[in-house]
């Protein structure tokens, strides 16, 4: 079972999204978490660089487990009423507990992570899914998340890499777009959607279903992607 998948994000209105030197980014934090609230969805999904604002910081003691740990999904809990998904393909991560805030962690890893961190996972009470042995298999992790935790709705929050990769492997359901009144303009920073090098063809084509002026001039647009 799939999940639904929704990307939700904030855009300059030349489709730029770090927005640390924008005017008040504060405020403009409160009105994309307001928007995200009426989904009701039951989980949201981060790449490892966003997911690093709420890993634990410093140094981690890691020992290495007396015997070498298998490469099977580990469910610390699946009876959560949401979800924080991080994806961290190789492990790069440490954790202080198995939330973020009230949602119970889920880490996409490979099979490559080391039997340290893998038992740093289960001491912490963090739940891991493999999605792959070297790099992930996003569809593979949807129908995991499904499966395992009954998972129906998924917020995409990544950047531009990973909701790049969603959409290129037409796994993005609905877009929800805050445009912010800047014109960013900064050459090099990351886009909404950026396809991983050697992707061909069109983009994804959209139906526009929703538009909506939010406060400081903020514009919510939300698109159906177009199968």
């Amino acid at each position: 079972m799939k999940p639904h998948v929704i990307c939700h994000m904030v855009s300059s209105i030349d489709g730029r999204i770090v927005v640390k030197h924008w005017p008040d980014p504060a405020s403009l934090r409160g009105e994309y978490e307001r928007t995200a609230d009426t989904f009701d969805a039951d989980a949201w999904m981060c790449g490892r660089i966003t997911m690093e604002d709420f890993a634990a910081e410093g140094a981690v003691s890691k020992p290495a487990p007396a015997t070498p740990l298998p490469r099977t999904d580990f469910v610390a809990r699946k009876d959560a009423e949401s979800y924080a998904i991080a994806l961290d393909a190789h492990g790069k991560l440490s954790w202080e507990s198995g939330a973020i805030d009230e949602d119970h962690l889920v880490v996409v890893l490979t099979e490559s992570v080391s039997d340290a961190h893998l038992a740093h996972l289960h001491e912490r009470g963090v739940s891991y899914v493999f999605g792959g042995t070297q790099d992930i298999d996003f569809a593979r992790v949807l129908e995991k998340l499904g499966d395992t935790f009954g998972i129906q709705t998924v917020l995409l929050e990544g950047g531009g890499g990973i909701n790049g990769a969603f959409l290129a492997a037409g796994l993005i359901d609905e877009v929800s777009l805050l445009v912010h009144p800047t014109a960013d303009g900064l050459p090099g920073t990351p886009t909404v959607f950026d396809r991983p090098q050697g992707s061909t063809g069109a983009g994804a084509a959209l139906e526009l279903t929703h538009v909506e002026r939010r406060d400081s001039g903020i514009v919510w647009l939300r698109y159906r992607v177009r199968r």
